[in-house]
């Protein structure tokens, strides 16, 4: 299984200042399509993989934080809902035995390439790779954690880096060098701020004055956002602005989603089911 995130939220000191606007938190029952949010993204188009590490790294610096062990599994997930989300991969059917989220294999509908070096590297594995594999497994694979020397090749590397590099290209940041006394480190510090306050407002806005009470009515990268973000140990970053108010609400509302069974939510209609089997694999 992938690795478990402890599923706990950082509680905000009660002495903390709270920040000059705070978000509404009334309730809106517009439901975004999926395409209508992915193409709010004028300038950059970011994956779900972009918007993690961006929510993860410190602007000044360009890096994220040594002590976060929890980003690169959590990124393996993104890349997971987001071949998912464009129809590459989805998980078996069930027939009429029914099988966890969990213990499903997950099955490649179409190989045409998304255009992202990393993605297209990930599908290649899932496509060639028979008998397939389940999603948490899947994630451990592309994290390197097997104790089968052969497995090795399926690891993903330096996928911060190119991530990164991605978003140089797209102009959000730049490339630089620092000095960590022992060695020089690429970094790749924040350029353009409006980029990365789009994501933060997102997911405030998920969780606040666009709240849906039933999961299945948010828009499905919302959804999955806010889900990876925890699992990354990044969706603390995108709260700081938060008044302390707003804040107790947006951390209740992810606890609430955090305690639905992804078993039962999957059943559901109009579930995306990938988003849910990786919720499971985070934190089961």
């Amino acid at each position: 299984m992938a690795t478990a995130h402890s599923g706990t939220l950082v509680q905000r000191h009660r002495g903390a200042s709270a920040a000059a606007a705070s978000s509404q938190t009334t309730d809106n029952d517009t439901v975004t399509t999926e395409e209508e949010t992915y193409d709010d993204d004028k300038e950059a188009k970011l994956t779900l993989l972009e918007e993690i590490l961006l929510l993860g790294l410190k602007d000044q610096e360009g890096y994220t934080s040594f002590w976060n062990d929890c980003i690169s599994s959590g990124l393996r997930g993104c890349i997971m809902v987001e071949l998912s989300l464009r129809k590459r991969v989805e998980l078996e059917k069930t027939g009429q035995r029914r099988k966890s989220v969990l213990s499903r294999k997950v099955i490649c509908k179409s190989n045409s390439p998304v255009g992202d070096t990393l993605m297209d590297e990930a599908l290649k594995h899932l496509k060639e790779t028979q008998p397939t594999d389940t999603v948490g497994n899947w994630i451990e694979l592309f994290c390197g954690e097997t104790w089968n020397p052969y497995n090795l090749r399926y690891q993903l590397h330096n996928v911060r880096e190119r991530l990164a590099k991605n978003l140089v290209e797209k102009g959000v940041l730049t490339t630089s060098k620092q000095n960590f006394w022992l060695f020089d480190m690429t970094t790749h510090p924040l350029v353009d701020q409006t980029i990365k306050q789009r994501v933060v407002k997102k997911v405030q806005d998920s969780l606040l004055s666009r709240w849906q009470n039933d999961p299945h009515r948010m828009d499905r990268r919302q959804l999955a956002l806010i889900f990876l973000a925890h699992a990354s140990d990044v969706l603390e970053n995108a709260f700081a602005p938060l008044s302390d108010e707003d804040y107790e609400v947006a951390t209740r509302r992810v606890r609430e989603l955090l305690d639905l069974d992804p078993e039962v939510e999957a059943l559901k209609p109009n579930a995306h089911e990938m988003t849910w089997a990786v919720a499971s694999a985070f934190t089961k």
